[in-house]
């Protein structure tokens, strides 16, 4: 990682099942982060357990209780880089028992990436009652007040790759960051397949209508934190 770019911490939290992990795993194996090979392990092993689409969330969820649960349940940290900075991206789990693992990982970020299940089956109406907002609130109120919001799972939309269920989602999520504290203006919302890999780094044809950033696009946008270097040195410290 190139030392002169300034660092950014990255939390990416949302409901449980909304594609957290997959989202951060995909993104960095797109960045070189993790070997084909390894992805191919995890694919064979997805077609084993009967469990296809975790290809990419088991390359973070290491654990023998994530596999057994199908689910995050500690923090991961991961390291890429962006034309603009040093990230260190941390995959919080979603799951409401979980809550104090993910107010860990969220205490050290400086920004957030909200992934949000937009399926029509109901998967953006379990979270709006799940954790999606409390994650987002929690977030903020540790000092992550940057927010990118990640409309995931468009490839099962109905139709595919709607248009109408984004602004929907959009629209709502908005109406209760700005509730929160967050600043409107400053809130991208990507329409993305995690699974897919559309929109997380380079554009996807799915979506014609979607002009805005790809998510490594929004992480450049993103303001970095200020480090005084000319202050006392300070250490966090927990008993366990």
């Amino acid at each position: 990682m190139d030392k002169k770019k300034a660092r950014i911490n990255i939390v990416v939290i949302g409901h449980a099942n909304s594609g957290k992990s997959t989202t951060t795993a995909h993104l960095l194996y797109k960045l070189g982060g993790i070997e084909k090979d390894v992805i191919e392990r995890l694919e064979k092993v997805d077609v084993e357990v009967n469990m296809p689409s975790f290809k990419y969330a088991w390359v973070l969820d290491k654990l023998k209780a994530d596999h057994e649960r199908g689910a995050t349940i500690d923090i991961s940290l991961s390291k890429f880089e962006t034309n603009k900075y040093n990230c260190i991206v941390i995959d919080a789990p979603g799951h409401r028992e979980c809550i104090k693992n993910m107010t860990t990982g969220a205490s050290l970020a400086n920004c957030d990436v909200l992934v949000i299940d937009s399926t029509t089956t109901g998967g953006f109406e379990a979270g709006m009652i799940g954790q999606t907002f409390e994650h987002a609130l929690l977030a903020f109120n540790l000092g992550a007040n940057q927010i990118i919001c990640c409309c995931n799972k468009m490839d099962a939309t109905t139709p595919k790759y709607s248009m109408d269920r984004y602004v929907k989602i959009s629209e709502q999520v908005l109406t209760y960051l700005i509730k929160v504290g967050y600043k409107p203006y400053e809130i991208p919302f990507i329409p993305i397949s995690s699974f897919d890999g559309d929109n997380l780094i380079d554009r996807s044809t799915n979506f014609d209508w979607y002009k805005g950033p790809t998510l490594l696009e929004a992480i450049d946008i993103m303001k970095g934190p200020a480090r005084p270097s000319n202050f006392p040195l300070r250490l966090s410290i927990q008993d366990f």
